[in-house]
């Protein structure tokens, strides 16, 4: 059962690293399988942004993380693939927009004011809804006006997008906090707007008891409640099934529908694709140079089990980067290295197991029992030094992601992922395929093959 379950892994493998790869195309399965690139690799441009406010004055760690929230929908709002945008430290917010073509119009898509927005949705069956959350809407508020009607053959050619009426704005709202428990456990926002906004509100929700009220940030929905009663007082609450943080996200989306720290650019760097290209090509090249050599060795020192070893070592490869191209994981040169080094981890595995197996043989026992009492004494080994780099790589994860160290996160999770792969390779693959080599090729009659002497 083994050796088939590796075979059909190997022939995904190669379906999937395949440079003309077509992707899935079944039904809701449809996406390309591409090998995605980081800034580094392709170029782009690399934006640093700190508060704008006195050094002394004390920034809450949610106010940071709701302009990152709402940087991440601008951003994601140009079509960049992969972006980076993480809280860097206390005061500062890294964006990163690899293959970026317009620089000046990232910069000033990154510093604009957020949209809030009550939205008229009378006119919406709940069944719709699902639909309309999925991507950006169009509301008539900021919407030009047309100089002339489009001709009849036009229209008829390329329906007008539907636009949904704007009741309010974010300048409307004065106040948003999360509230509850209730009876039933569940949380809320209570809400209170301007005087103006107040008047508008009554007026609205008096005339459309039952109807839905969209609540939109950037044209993007983030909560549709319905209208249970006319709210007259400016005052009201949004309920649902919401938990703690859930209400806590939405009032603070609600409370900072503008950007709740004023940011300044404190770097601005683009990267050319040139010299990302030519750092990728150099890396490659030290990788290949890095597995000949690796191979070389094994096969010298320890002939067969060396040839099986190098075997497993190109699935290994095959099956990492396959999943680096499934997941897909954002390739940056750091990235790249950690791969690298995870091609040294898979070897050291193969290395404690043919020891062993060396040790078993010296002592006067067959090469099946030598095999099978080799990888489970090495066992042991290889599980807690792979435990011990894997907890190292969460720590490094988290370090990046915490403090915005991209660089390092990249590291962390390409090695990471090697790791877990070397493991099923060192033991699995490496492992069926010597049993293989014994039951059918290789008989006690020959030694040498093992690099040793048995003893009689």
């Amino acid at each position: 059962m083994r050796p088939f379950l590796i075979l059909l892994l190997v022939v995904i493998g190669l379906w999937v690293v395949w440079p003309d790869n077509p992707g899935f195309h079944l039904g809701p399965f449809d996406r390309s399988i591409e090998v995605v690139r980081g800034l580094d690799l392709q170029g782009g441009l690399r934006v640093l942004l700190e508060a704008d406010l006195p050094e002394g004055e004390e920034i809450a760690p949610e106010q940071m993380q709701s302009a990152r929230d709402i940087i991440e929908n601008r951003v994601n709002a140009l079509g960049v693939t992969e972006p980076v945008v993480q809280v860097a430290g206390a005061r500062r917010i890294l964006v990163e927009l690899p293959g970026i073509q317009d620089p000046e119009q990232a910069v000033s898509t990154i510093r604009e004011t957020a949209l809030l927005e009550f939205v008229d949705f009378s006119q919406v069956s709940p069944l719709e809804l699902p639909a309309l959350m999925a991507a950006p809407i169009l509301t008539d508020y900021g919407l030009p006006v047309e100089a002339e009607e489009p001709a009849a053959t036009e229209a008829l050619a390329t329906p007008a997008p539907r636009v949904y009426p704007t009741v309010l704005t974010g300048a409307d709202l004065e106040s948003a906090q999360a509230v509850g428990p209730d009876q039933l456990g569940n949380y809320g926002v209570s809400i209170k707007f301007t005087e103006a906004g107040a008047a508008l509100f009554a007026n609205y929700t008096s005339a459309h008891v039952g109807d839905i009220l969209a609540i939109v940030l950037d044209k993007r929905i983030i909560s549709s409640p319905s209208i249970s009663e006319p709210i007259t007082e400016g005052e009201g609450q949004i309920t649902g099934t919401f938990t703690i943080e859930e209400a806590n996200q939405l009032a603070v989306q609600l409370r900072y529908g503008a950007l709740p720290v004023p940011l300044k650019i404190a770097e601005s760097k683009a990267v050319g694709p040139t010299l990302g290209e030519d750092s990728l090509q150099k890396s490659l090249r030290a990788g290949i140079i890095g597995l000949v050599m690796v191979i070389a060795f094994m096969i010298l020192y320890y002939r067969l089990p060396g040839v099986i070893a190098s075997a497993a070592l190109l699935i290994y490869a095959l099956l990492t980067f396959s999943l680096f191209k499934l997941i897909p994981i954002t390739l940056t040169l750091p990235g790249v290295a950690g791969f690298i080094l995870s091609l040294g981890m898979a070897v050291d595995a193969n290395v404690l197991i043919f020891e062993r197996l060396r040790e078993e043989m010296r002592e006067g026992r067959n090469l099946r029992q030598a095999t099978d009492l080799g990888f489970n004494r090495a066992w042991p080994s290889i599980r807690d030094s792979n435990l011990s780099t894997l907890i190292t790589c969460f720590i490094l994860f988290w370090f990046g992601s915490t403090f915005g160290a991209s660089i390092v996160q990249g590291f962390a999770l390409t090695l990471g992922i090697g790791v877990l792969v070397s493991m099923f390779t060192a033991i699995v693959v490496t492992r069926t395929l010597l049993h293989l080599v014994l039951d059918r090729i290789v008989s006690a009659e020959h030694p040498a093959f093992f690099g040793v002497q048995v003893s009689r």
